[in-house]
């Protein structure tokens, strides 16, 4: 039997990922009612390269987050290889710094909760629907009621199956059906740097995290799992170890937790209002891993929607007009990445694509330079 809860909340927020976490711990210092739902329990492990762009860095502290305080490490070089071990390394423009989401999430819970969020951890959404100027939001034994939704539930969800959005009906192309593993791991490696080292029909990153650790995460289609036996060790063996440097991490890295694991990965574009459901995060657009600048995205448009969503809740502007204006601001600074993101992906599916590549890297450093711009932005 489904309870209805009396209180109607400012703002509910779907999915308790750094969008989701960021946006909930703005609306709430700004005095709002607002309730998070995340379907795990605080801390777990989500498929990530966990490397953040410096343009998140006084975002996050104004947050409350002392990064300072959580060992991280600050990475100001990039490497890149071919399947044939091919490299070139280039300092990044902005540079980053390495955090696991096990840890980063964890903490930003933590702050929301301080913050006033009442945050229902292991709670599924089964369903949002908006009615007289409300939301109903279903849970396996509850109903709950917002005036503003904001959905931030990640690469793929039930909701997005439910509402039928276009890229869960799209065909297989070079830009959806992928898959992401990643592990941390023990292994000798540059502080400052992190790797892309590339193999057939796929790309690994690594970069270290906190306490020593190093993230190490791969995306590859979903056919190049299948014809290994949909299993990953000989995968990874067959391959990802075909790139030295990968054969490399491989068989001297020490595994330290089993793998996480996510398919049916989509680069598609997506709308950033769905049913009057603010989206932010990787629910309305995934920038290609390999351009390492998703969590910074994620950030930013939180930070982007917490601005409309205070203007609509003052009674400032109409729903339509919050929806408008924060279309238009979220196309304004992702738009462009997320185009570029695109071009690379589709180029790094192609073996001699990524050859070029490497050859550009070596011989013209800052061509390399100002692509790397193109997927980044400014502090914020």
């Amino acid at each position: 039997m489904l309870l209805n809860n009396d209180t109607t909340y400012d703002l509910a927020v779907i999915g308790g990922g750094l969008a989701g976490l960021a946006l909930s711990i703005q609306i709430a210092r700004q005095g709002y009612k607002v309730i998070l739902f995340e379907k795990e329990k605080y801390p777990f492990h989500r498929v990530c390269g966990e490397y953040i762009s410096l343009e998140s860095w006084n975002f996050l502290e104004g947050l409350g987050l002392q990064l300072e305080k959580l060992n991280i490490s600050h990475i100001k070089r990039l490497c890149v290889s071919g399947v044939n071990g091919k490299s070139f390394e280039q300092e990044l423009p902005l540079g980053g710094f390495g955090i696991s989401r096990y840890t980063l999430d964890f903490a930003l819970f933590q702050i929301a909760k301080r913050s006033g969020v009442e945050v229902c951890e292991q709670t599924r959404i089964s369903e949002i629907r908006f009615l007289n100027e409300e939301f109903d939001i279903t849970s396996s034994n509850r109903i709950f009621k917002a005036t503003m939704t904001a959905g931030c539930f990640g690469k793929r969800s039930n909701i997005d199956v439910s509402w039928k959005r276009p890229f869960i009906a799209a065909r297989k192309n070079k830009l959806n059906n992928y898959i992401g593993v990643k592990y941390h791991i023990r292994y000798h490696f540059p502080d400052d740097m992190i790797a892309l080292h590339n193999f057939k029909k796929g790309y690994c990153g690594l970069s270290k995290v906190e306490n020593d650790q190093y993230c190490l995460c791969y995306l590859t289609n979903a056919d190049n799992l299948k014809k290994n036996g949909n299993d990953i060790n000989k995968l990874e063996e067959m391959i990802l170890s075909v790139n030295p440097y990968l054969k490399d991490i491989f068989s001297k890295g020490e595994k330290i937790h089993a793998p996480v694991i996510i398919s049916q990965i989509s680069f598609d574009q997506k709308s950033a209002i769905e049913n009057h459901v603010l989206m932010t995060g990787d629910a309305v657009g995934m920038i290609s891993p390999l351009c390492g600048n998703g969590m910074s995205m994620a950030l930013h448009a939180s930070k982007i929607a917490a601005e409309h969503i205070h203007k609509f809740l003052k009674g400032s502007v109409s729903r339509e007009q919050m929806e408008e204006n924060y279309t238009a601001g979220w196309k304004k600074l992702f738009a462009r990445r997320l185009r570029t993101g695109r071009i690379f992906q589709r180029l790094f599916n192609n073996r001699w694509a990524v050859s070029i590549v490497i050859y550009l890297g070596r011989s013209f450093p800052s061509l390399i330079k100002r692509l790397i711009t193109y997927t980044h932005g400014q502090p914020f």
